[in-house]
């Protein structure tokens, strides 16, 4: 799922089908206590204003013609006393005036307000992009037409032209902060700057009107008068050709000719100054939790292990001869899992498992959104390197999409599909993402919060457990993918912290994926490469979801004949996404009002 997470910081519903369905709300309206409500509001337009593209993404409108550098160290100071100010307000409402609710939203916003507090003072801005996040992959997306940004009224068409006006000069500022990590020795990896300087080419187009770019031209409303119409295109191929193509040209010209030759040969934040300050930062604000690197390191060398022992015993069920990596071989090789000829087979292919599922999802839920939900195909301009990923309503009203990229129709594997669906789509992504947007109890600054993985995606890769539940994996091979998305989480455990704390090359690294996990050289050389790029974001999945699973078996045995699957389904949706921490102590206290029923 892509969710516009930003580094050092922080991006839903059933099928129409099941909209017609009974949602559930809350008991009881949330108690209000005096002044904090205001707060939390207050607190929620502020950082909108901070983070324009977070707003934009959210919804809110009012600073889509803005985009700040947010790496200058000027920006982050202003940010810091941001976090200071709300940290300091937050001191007037000690838990001993709030009740359970109150209590919960305002240790929410305190972890929110430290950790942002701590990253303000790292160097991790002196890289301010990558192959994997940065600015020049976002605007691209919203600059097409196809993404979160507004191109419906003359005035959405004027911001964006703002906004490409703001991103020339932070392409600049971009290439600044590079260079005080060059003085610093705070640098990429010279196998990511190789990656990101095709990137930047790619929109290097002599012709304005072939860019990516020129998307929103071509589809102005009707309802714009000629004159607006011709002033706009002309302004938009001038923004083209002065500020895009430029603005990438410089950058991919500088990392080539004077980034290139100082980037590291080393891979991970250990060989950086205040690279395990720099790692155990981002270990525990995407873990959400206080585990060690290492601790991490020994759950994730047992997980691999389960995994890849029932891994075995499905392979030798369907009566493969040969060892895993030859199996894994097999999957991504044998004609049989290329059945396809269109791309609309594909989308068709995942809507049937939709169906699937719909009788069963009943029986483990009873809470479901409102939103809609709709099955895509990825824009062409991003698919080639795009992955399937599900898009959450902007408003609430707009469909939840899940994207799939198909390049190829004849390539796309059939192996794998049910347990990617269950993820992304439903009871994934689609159902976590739309209650949350949906929930009234929640203040607004956390309807939006989905940088918690443990929560966010360790719900996402628990959705995928439930496949036998919703009536799936009755094919052993879509099961014996299924583990291998349970591996691919596992073995990140082992990979990141190795490559960032304990001395894993790039190389031994792609070597322990290809070993463990299904997979092709290429994609294990991808991920690797993500996991260089931004450290500690992939340990939240199977953090999460090992999490999760221990709160279900808990409860089961607490709980005995009371236990219900779909009220527990239900609460952990209704909490919206908070630290796993905080998830298990308002888990335990549901199980406590349950039990003493």
């Amino acid at each position: 799922m892509k969710i516009n997470l930003k580094k050092g910081s922080l991006l839903t519903a059933i099928a129409l089908l099941l909209v017609s369905c009974i949602t559930k709300q809350q008991d009881t309206p949330r108690q209000h206590t005096a002044g904090l409500d205001s707060l939390f509001d207050h607190y929620y337009n502020d950082r909108m204003r901070l983070f324009p593209l977070e707003a934009t993404e959210n919804g809110v409108n009012d600073y889509n013609d803005r985009l700040f550098a947010d790496f200058t160290d000027s920006y982050r100071a202003t940010l810091r006393d941001f976090y200071e100010d709300y940290l300091q307000r937050l001191r007037q409402f000690p838990d001993s005036i709030l009740n359970q609710t109150d209590r919960s939203n305002v240790a929410i916003l305190r972890w929110e307000l430290e950790l942002g507090r701590q990253g303000c003072v790292l160097p991790i801005n002196r890289m301010p992009l990558d192959q994997f996040w940065g600015l020049h992959l976002k605007m691209g997306q919203y600059g097409s037409g196809q993404g979160m940004q507004p191109f419906k009224s003359v005035t959405d068409y004027d911001n964006w032209l703002k906004r490409l006006s703001a991103f020339s000069v932070w392409t600049d500022s971009a290439i600044v902060y590079f260079k005080k990590g060059m003085a610093e020795h705070i640098v990429l990896p010279q196998a990511l700057v190789l990656k990101v300087i095709p990137q930047l080419e790619a929109m290097v187009t002599a012709i304005p009107d072939s860019n990516v770019y020129f998307g929103p031209v071509r589809m102005m409303p009707d309802s714009f008068s000629a004159d607006e119409r011709l002033r706009l295109t002309a302004e938009y191929r001038s923004a083209i050709t002065n500020k895009v193509v430029s603005a990438h040209r410089r950058m991919a010209d500088f990392l080539k000719k004077e980034y290139l030759p100082v980037a590291r040969t080393s891979h991970g934040y250990a060989n950086l100054p205040q690279g395990e300050e720099m790692y155990a930062y981002y270990v525990k604000l995407w873990t959400t939790t206080e585990l060690s690197p290492d601790s991490i390191y020994s759950i994730g060398l047992s997980e691999v292990k389960a995994i890849r022992d029932e891994m075995e015993r499905v392979k030798e069920k369907v009566g493969f001869k040969g060892d895993l990596p030859s199996f894994f071989k097999f999957l991504y090789e044998d004609p049989k899992f290329f059945p396809f000829k269109t791309s609309e087979e594909v989308l068709n292919a995942f809507r049937s498992i939709e169906r699937t599922i719909q009788p069963n999802v009943n029986k483990i839920f009873t809470v479901f959104p409102k939103i809609p939900f709709e099955i895509r195909q990825t824009e062409a301009f991003r698919e080639a390197s795009g992955s399937a990923e599900y898009i959450s309503s902007p408003d609430g009203i707009k469909p939840g999409i899940f994207y799939v990229p198909i390049p190829d129709p004849k390539k796309f594997n059939t192996a794998g599909m049910e347990s990617l669906f269950l993820h992304e789509a439903i009871p994934g992504h689609h159902f976590q993402t739309s209650l949350q947007l949906e929930n009234t109890e929640l203040p607004e600054f956390r309807k939006h919060i989905w940088t918690y993985g443990p929560y966010v995606e360790g719900w996402a890769l628990y959705s995928e457990t439930l496949g036998k539940d919703l009536g799936l994996y009755k094919d052993p091979y879509q099961y014996f993918t299924a583990l291998g998305e349970q591996m691919l989480r596992a073995v990140r455990l082992v990979m990141d912290v190795g490559i960032h704390h304990r001395g894993m090359t790039r190389e031994a690294a792609i070597a322990y994926m290809m070993d463990n996990y299904p997979t092709t050289m290429d994609y294990a050389v991808s991920e690797t490469e993500r996991y260089m790029a931004i450290p500690g974001q992939a340990l939240g999945y199977r953090i999460g979801v090992i999490r999760i699973k221990a709160m279900r078996a808990k409860y089961e045995k607490q709980l005995g004949a009371k236990f219900s699957l779909a009220s527990f389904h239900d609460k952990f949706l209704a909490l919206g996404s908070m630290p796993i921490d905080l998830v298990e102590q308002e888990m335990d206290r549901w199980a406590n009002e349950v039990a003493a029923k």
